[in-house]
C-alpha cells in the first residue's frame, strides 16, 4: 500500500511543480510583452525624430560635411 500512495503523492507533487512553472512562464511572458510594447514605441519616436531632422535640414539645403 505504501508505493502506490507514493507513487500517487508524487504525481501530485509533478503536477503542483508543472504548475507554478506554467504560472513563472506566463508572468515573464507578459513582461517581455510590455518591455518589446516600450522598446517598439520608443524606436518609433525616435524614427520620427529623425525624420523631423531630416526634413528640416532638407528644407535648409546644408550638407553634413
Amino acid at each position: 500500500m505504501f508505493w502506490p500512495m507514493l507513487a500517487v503523492a508524487l504525481g501530485f507533487l509533478g503536477i503542483a511543480v508543472l504548475g507554478v512553472l506554467g504560472i513563472k512562464v506566463s508572468l515573464e511572458t507578459r513582461r517581455l510583452g510590455r518591455q518589446v510594447a516600450h522598446t517598439t514605441r520608443r524606436i518609433q519616436e525616435a524614427a520620427e525624430e529623425l525624420e523631423r531632422a531630416a526634413t528640416d535640414l532638407a528644407r535648409t539645403g546644408e550638407t553634413l560635411r
